[in-house]
């Protein structure tokens, strides 16, 4: 008879995940509450003549779009501090966890990098005649939500991964049983590591401070945050090839299984759900065309979709080859 992967508890939520979840919950409320402002008609935050007033069925679907990706949020707080979050399938629960952590990550990472950038003086001033984007107040309360999120929402998936799935993770790299790393794997790995060369060719290109495959608006309008957000790109997509690599081929042997699924779990989200999103955005109708995406632009957001995806099935297969295991051994 195999056991069941979640552990059977009715017990309540302790003081931390309380703590987390309270913490994650309001986090979400400013940006919410632009976003219905905004959906509204409202000009809260939005300087006269920013894009965002160019286009207004666009901006309002995007919107739309984001406060359920930000409800998701509480949605998935609640769920992971509640007892019978522990039988919700694993697919169902991983997946809006991995793509919250892809769409949060880079923030987290990004938006202090910035902060300190600009504070030794690299941020740089926005070109002449270019009207900003949003109020600078609108980007430190949003991603400073964000950032609270990220956290709040990454150590209550913590909490219930441990006590859910933490025997999969156990040990060293070079103790992962041979069998449950086969051909596949190490196809998966390999593929994702190729995919993953033209985006990360471009982002480094373009954190260095190069320009080809820029449009003429994009190139002319950068900054210090700019090339922030590209150098954070190539740390995700670099830690996203290495977690896959590294489990594939169990290289870093002495590395706990965890920091390989880590990374991996990270970077794919990052890159897949950074490169989708601005995909998305990419169709959205954008009059100036020197600000529309390249075909260059264009490659690098598929390229690290796919890497980021292919990483995630490969992570999605040890996982499914662990259980499987276990279940074996403990039948």
């Amino acid at each position: 008879m195999t056991q069941s992967l979640a552990p059977r508890t009715t017990a309540g939520p302790g003081r931390t995940r309380r703590i987390l979840r309270a913490v994650a919950v309001v986090s979400c409320l400013p940006y919410l509450g632009l976003k219905a402002a905004w959906i509204a008609g409202s000009h809260l935050g939005i300087p006269a003549g920013s894009a965002m007033l160019d286009d207004r069925l666009t901006t309002a679907v995007i919107n739309a779009l984001s406060v359920l990706l930000d409800s998701a949020v509480i949605v998935l707080a609640l769920v992971l501090t509640r007892p019978w979050g522990l039988r919700v399938p694993a697919w169902l629960l991983a997946f809006p966890v991995w793509v919250a952590t892809g769409l949060l990550a880079p923030i987290m990472a990004g938006f202090p990098a910035q902060l300190v950038v600009r504070a030794f003086g690299g941020g740089g001033a926005r070109p002449a005649g270019r009207e900003p984007f949003l109020a600078e107040w609108v980007f430190a309360v949003v991603y400073s939500g964000f950032i609270l999120q990220g956290l709040a929402l990454g150590g209550l998936f913590a909490l219930h991964a441990r006590d859910r799935w933490g025997r999969l993770w156990r040990g060293r790299v070079w103790e992962l049983p041979v069998g449950d790393l086969g051909p596949a794997h190490r196809a998966l790995a390999v593929a994702a590591a190729v995919a993953a060369l033209p985006p990360l060719t471009l982002h480094l290109l373009w954190a260095c401070g190069g320009t080809a495959g820029l449009g003429a608006g994009r190139a002319a309008g950068r900054t210090g945050d700019f090339h922030v957000l590209e150098a954070v790109f190539v740390c995700f997509l670099l830690a996203a090839v290495a977690g896959g690599l590294s489990l594939a081929f169990r290289r870093g042997r002495a590395l706990p299984v965890a920091v390989p699924l880590g990374l991996a779990w990270v970077g794919s989200g990052a890159v897949a759900c950074w490169g989708g999103w601005l995909s998305l955005a990419s169709l959205g109708g954008v009059e100036d065309i020197a600000d529309r995406p390249t075909p260059l632009m264009n490659l690098a957001y598929a390229g690290q979709m796919l890497s980021g995806f292919l990483v995630a099935a490969l992570g999605a297969y040890f996982f499914a080859e662990r259980a499987a295991g276990s279940a074996r051994r403990t039948a």
